[in-house]
């Protein structure tokens, strides 16, 4: 269980939550969930018995227009007051899943944006008080979880070639050239060693090597990455983009009917198009270093390796594009909540995120300490944790490797004795990171959220590896960076935003590999499989750890240490381990079960039979149903298409070529214009 609610500083912690208990307090002050916030934007939530009208009233917004009114009359005449405005859903209907999203509640948040005078907080104050509306919030800022104004340290073209001349085919299994620096995917220990000191471990890294016998990833499981635009064209990341096959790339259309128009490998929620971009003069390249660790494309020849982006012949896990930074534009709580259920409604089991608030322990002399428990935070960010809540119950499918979501977060780099949130609730993970030798890094986060720790980089630690620019840049995270980044296309960073990644890349490929078994698993029994399958790092806590700190940052050399005893037990269940998790998920879950189908009256229902049964690409299949006056089937390729014929409900089986028979169950429904089953 997280731990949340915390005994020390008592009388403090008092005076901040007496701070927090209003959601409209003013960004200029300081305390907890007092974020800037977006001007001239409001979020609020209505009353369910209002819906219809508001329904009416912002019908238009679905057309790309924004509606000026509510239909609510006391909701209008306090915004006339604010000045000119326009409301619409923070959601878009999806046909496909506004059932679900009405079941959630979500269809009744709403984003008003006036222009006058009065401030967010006046405006919400008032519309608080109203007997329609349920919560107001501010469109609050968020926070990456590293510093946006520092760019990666690039992996210069000449030390490139020279990597490319290396083989060492014999101790690797790849034939990447960068993959004998990737310590935190295979670590031999023989990179940090000097004047008979090491600063590595053999085996301190993600234990991918054996994972890889029994998995190299599956174009089935898919991440979402919350964070800048991933680079779509590197030659390492291209192969494993995410594809919506019913959208044209760029087009200002909604071809797919998904609420988002061009939305081909993912959407950019900062500009409101489907254009993800990568090259803005104040990118950090960040995305794509975090879709490098999760999903490189492996053995070609080229740049890095990753933990879960497969090979030509056995292509990995997928990677969508949810875009909430972009060069030094401000993110908000919009863009990310909008992100989050996008992932979800999209395919995405996985949600990758390198983004949070200040921990609630952080020193308050460098930082601006957050929430202290989850209850704070929840208050302050409704609409953040209902979104996630959203993607946490409703990702995955009842019939595939995972129902519901993994939501995993960097935990922070204020070296606080808690993790940030989002991550430190208990329904996300957090992560803490770690050196090559086990140690924590020295600016990680760490204490009561915390569930789980993955390398994450220690310049400082390694300062003496390297001279210059390069000093201790080989003790961070080498990955992929846009060529506007780096001129090779790859080089280092670090925190525990570079932690979080090799924890997604490692669910993702436990959850590819539990689809390739047919194995099922709820979101919160894998989570506790992620737990209970990690290295054992606890005995590295004892002594004291050198470091220089700033040494990477300002070039000068500060000598410090950190007391490794106050980390005991507090980095998490462990280090996430690859092959401990793929060993177990062959003991664990439940065997996978064609689904029962739901299929429009005069519409029809696609499904891949092969994901059900075991080597079922292998196989072909006979469908019987047993009132062909409801529904019928026809094989298309890979593909069985159900259509419903008349409504009502029919019994089916489907019969395999190796004598494996399913019964499943066929419901035919009138649909109500996109809003769910009459």
């Amino acid at each position: 269980m997280k731990n949340t609610l915390y005994g020390m500083m008592a009388g403090l912690l008092l005076v901040l939550a007496a701070c927090t208990t209003d959601p409209h307090t003013d960004p200029n002050t300081q305390g907890p969930g007092t974020q800037p916030a977006t001007a001239g934007e409001l979020l609020v939530k209505f009353d369910p018995y209002v819906s219809e009208i508001l329904e009416r009233a912002t019908a238009k917004t679905r057309n790309g227009e924004a509606a000026t009114r509510s239909g609510i009359l006391t909701v209008d005449e306090v915004l006339e007051l604010a000045g000119g405005y326009e409301i619409e859903r923070v959601f878009p209907v999806n046909a496909r899943t506004e059932a679900k999203t009405r079941n959630a509640g979500l269809h009744l948040w709403y984003v008003i944006r006036f222009d006058g005078d009065r401030t967010e907080k006046e405006v919400a104050e008032q519309l608080a008080q109203l007997g329609e509306v349920q919560k107001v919030s501010l469109n609050h800022t968020i926070k990456r979880a590293y510093d946006a104004k520092k760019k990666a340290k690039p992996l210069d073209l000449e030390t490139l070639r020279a990597m490319a001349l290396k083989t060492r085919a014999a101790d690797f299994p790849y034939n990447d050239p960068q993959l004998p620096a990737q310590w935190h995917l295979i670590n031999h220990g023989d990179l940090f060693q000097k004047d008979g000191v090491s600063k590595s471990i053999a085996g301190a890294d993600v234990q991918c090597e054996e994972a890889w016998d029994l998995s190299t990833g599956d174009p089935s499981i898919i991440v979402a990455i919350l964070d800048e635009g991933v680079c779509l064209t590197h030659p390492d990341l291209k192969d494993n983009l995410w594809v919506n096959e019913d959208e044209i790339e760029n087009s200002n259309e909604d071809n797919d009917g998904n609420g988002y128009a061009g939305d081909r490998h993912g959407y950019n929620f900062v500009t409101g198009s489907g254009r993800i971009t990568w090259d803005d003069a104040y990118d950090t390249g960040h995305g794509s270093h975090v879709a490098g660790v999760i999903a490189a494309r492996n053995n070609n020849g080229e740049g890095i390796s990753s933990i879960a982006g497969g090979t030509a012949e056995k292509p990995g896990v997928k990677i969508m594009s949810c875009q909430i930074f972009s060069g030094n534009t401000e993110p908000n709580a919009l863009a990310t909540v909008r992100a989050i259920k996008y992932a979800a409604d999209n395919g995405a089991v996985i949600l990758q995120c390198s983004w949070g608030y200040t921990s609630g322990l952080a020193n308050g002399y460098e930082w601006q300490p957050a929430f202290t428990t989850e209850e704070q935070w929840a208050e302050n960010r409704p609409l953040e944790q209902e979104a996630l809540d959203y993607f946490v119950h409703n990702a995955g499918s009842p019939n595939g490797p995972i129902d519901g979501g993994l939501a995993i977060f960097a935990g922070g780099n204020e070296t606080a004795p808690m993790a940030g949130f989002p991550g430190a609730a208990e329904m996300c993970i957090a992560v803490s990171a770690t050196a090559a030798d086990y140690t924590p890094a020295v600016y990680t986060n760490y204490g009561p959220g915390t569930t789980i720790a993955a390398p994450g980089g220690d310049q400082d630690y390694y300062y003496e590896y390297g001279e210059g620019a390069d000093r201790g840049k080989t003790g961070s995270v080498l990955s992929a960076l846009p060529y506007t980044v780096s001129e090779s296309g790859y080089g280092y960073m670090e925190g525990t935003s570079m932690a979080c990644p090799h924890v997604s890349g490692v669910a993702a490929l436990g959850l590819s590999y539990a689809f390739q078994l047919r194995k099922h698993f709820t979101a919160e029994e894998f989570k506790q499989l992620l737990y209970e399958t990690v290295t054992p790092i606890d005995q590295y806590m004892t002594g004291r750890k050198l470091y220089c700190r700033y040494t990477t940052d300002l070039g000068t050399v500060h000598p410090s240490q950190m007391l490794l005893s106050d980390y005991h037990k507090q980095m998490g269940a462990g280090q996430v381990n690859a092959t401990k998790l793929l060993n177990a998920i062959r003991g664990k879950g439940t065997q996978v079960k064609f689904p029962n189908l739901y299929v429009p009256l005069d519409g029809n229902v696609t499904v891949t039979p092969g994901n059900y049964f075991i080597n079922g690409e292998q196989l072909t299949y006979t469908v019987t149903i047993d009132d062909t006056t409801v529904a019928t089937a026809t094989a298309e390729g890979n593909k069985l298409v159900v259509k419903g014929t008349k409504a009502g409900a029919t019994t089916a089986k489907i019969a395999t070529s190796n004598g494996e028979t399913q019964t499943f169950r066929i419901t035919v429904r009138k649909g109500a214009n996109g809003n769910g089953w009459l």
